[in-house]
């Protein structure tokens, strides 16, 4: 049997400690996560503040930036919501349920379940969203909040 030294336990009981307090996350000790995200729900402590109190936009990052330093991935759930949004970094949505349309320069691209709408960075957008909607954000670079 391999030797426990210090590094090891540490890694194994932060692993255990995620599991535990994010069933639906998993950790492997090489890096490589899974995520249930039928699991996953968003609380008031996720909600975006776009500025508009009326807004029902939740966002819930999937990796820490220690988990993941360059790509960047979490959870959006909206309804009934438009907002404006200025991307200072890349995004590729991808959507689980319900109907994303994205509003720029007066055209509407939109994607259902399924699919995913990729914005660049520098796009001076609106999210919209009739009814609900759940999908996947992924973004480069992973510390989007900070551009």
């Amino acid at each position: 049997m391999a030797e426990l030294n210090r590094e090891m336990i540490e890694i194994l009981v932060r692993q255990i400690v995620t599991e535990k307090l994010n069933p639906a996350k998993h950790i492997d000790p090489s890096g490589i996560a899974s995520v249930k995200l039928p699991l996953l729900e968003v609380s008031e402590e996720d909600r975006l503040d776009t500025g508009n109190p009326n807004d029902i936009v939740y966002t819930k990052d999937l990796f820490s930036l220690a988990e993941s330093p360059r790509l960047g991935a979490g959870l959006m759930v909206m309804k009934d919501t438009t907002f404006d949004w200025k991307l200072d970094y890349d995004e590729i949505d991808y959507v689980i349920s319900g109907q994303l349309d994205i509003h720029i320069d007066g055209r509407t691209v939109s994607a259902g379940p399924g699919e995913l709408i990729l914005i660049p960075k520098g796009s001076q957008i609106q999210f919209s969203v009739t009814g609900d909607a759940r999908f996947i954000y992924v973004t480069y670079p992973a510390d989007w909040q900070a551009q």
